[in-house]
């Protein structure tokens, strides 16, 4: 195809976030040829900004008139709007999660296979420099082997009273599997396959979410090294901010998310760690989500066929890690990690070990 249609599901903030890039970058092989929200004036906003002549409110309307579609929904009308257009032949990139249930998930990810079509998981950080950046460093061991890496995200996050976002069948769980998926996925991604783990979330100081507001998970790797993640959406004050610790034998790679750059400590021994005696190896001046880079590599997936980076069976593994960890933590039990894992079969349920 010379020009991808493109159809935009949902016109709220994480919409916005990818629009920011559209109309400049991808004018060219991309044509934003309708919106759809059930704000009818949301949709026409977002609409006239990407010289858009079709925007409406039910997604339906659209299926003849879009190649793929970017998904924006709340979590629980990923899988039912995920499989129509899949079913009618359209490409599919989905906002993070793929869908709230393993089940949902597996039916999205056979129903592309089968059709021959891209379903591509919105996982952002995957796509961020900075990100890149430490996997690279990680993989060339520059410091060594990583034995313990730490994400940290601390944020306000609450919506309106009677938000799905607060809802735990809505939103799918809490803190954790709505906003830590990203992270999860990144230990994965940076350190391999898990082999245990505990999660011990809480709803305290973030009382309008149903499920836990504030997360910790701790796993333990094939490799033996250690993974720890913390989540909040109950800041009201931030240190950490969005930060990734990486401790190699041979020194800290610290990566600043926010601020873009990524130091190395590697020649103190013995001493509190100072930012102004670290190195600073990398910096990266582009701003924003980084759905300039994700949506590129969704595009380039629909041309070519080359599978996604974050395509579905690999997005569902992490939600996988989650789903025993939230099983295990109901039953106050170290959960079981074994068999799962980014490049781990797909094609079966999780919980199956």
């Amino acid at each position: 195809m010379d020009v991808i249609r493109l159809g935009i599901i949902g016109c709220g903030g994480m919409a916005t976030a990818h629009q920011v890039n559209m109309k400049d970058q991808f004018a060219e092989d991309v044509k934003v040829t309708a919106t759809v929200d059930i704000d009818l004036e949301r949709a026409k906003k977002m609409a006239l900004a990407l010289n858009c002549d079709t925007y409406v409110t039910d997604y339906r309307d659209i299926v003849d008139k879009v190649d793929a579609v970017l998904i924006a929904l709340p979590h629980y009308l990923h899988y039912e709007c995920g499989m129509y257009f899949l079913n009618s032949k359209k490409h599919v990139l989905m906002e993070k999660p793929l869908a709230n249930t393993e089940d949902e998930c597996l039916d999205l990810i056979r129903t592309a296979q089968r059709r021959n079509l891209v379903l591509m998981t919105a996982y952002v950080q995957r796509y961020n420099p900075v990100v890149l950046k430490v996997k690279e460093l990680l993989d060339k061991k520059e410091l060594g082997d990583c034995f313990q890496l730490s994400i940290w995200t601390e944020q306000h996050t609450q919506r309106e009273d009677g938000s799905w976002m607060h809802q735990k069948d809505k939103l799918g769980g809490g803190q954790l599997f709505s906003h830590g998926c990203h992270y999860i996925d990144l230990m994965l991604w940076f350190l391999g396959d898990p082999v245990k783990g505990y999660h011990m979330g809480s709803n305290y100081g973030t009382e309008w979410m149903e499920r836990e507001g504030t997360s910790n998970v701790v796993m333990e790797f094939a490799n033996g090294a250690m993974g720890y993640h913390f989540g909040t959406w109950g800041a009201k004050g931030s240190k950490l901010k969005y930060s990734i610790h990486a401790h190699c034998r041979d020194g800290l790679i610290e990566a600043d998310l926010i601020g873009r750059k990524i130091y190395i400590h590697s020649k103190l021994r013995g001493e509190q760690f100072n930012k102004n005696q670290a190195e600073v190896v990398f910096e990266d001046s582009t701003t924003g989500k980084n759905t300039n880079e994700e949506n590129k590599h969704f595009f380039e997936c629909v041309r070519t066929g080359k599978r996604p980076n974050t395509d579905g069976p690999e997005s569902i593994q992490g939600l996988r890690v989650i789903w025993r960890l939230y099983d295990a933590e109901d039953n106050n039990k170290i959960a079981d990690l074994t068999g799962l894992g980014l490049n781990r079969p797909w094609d079966r349920r999780g919980m199956d070990k």
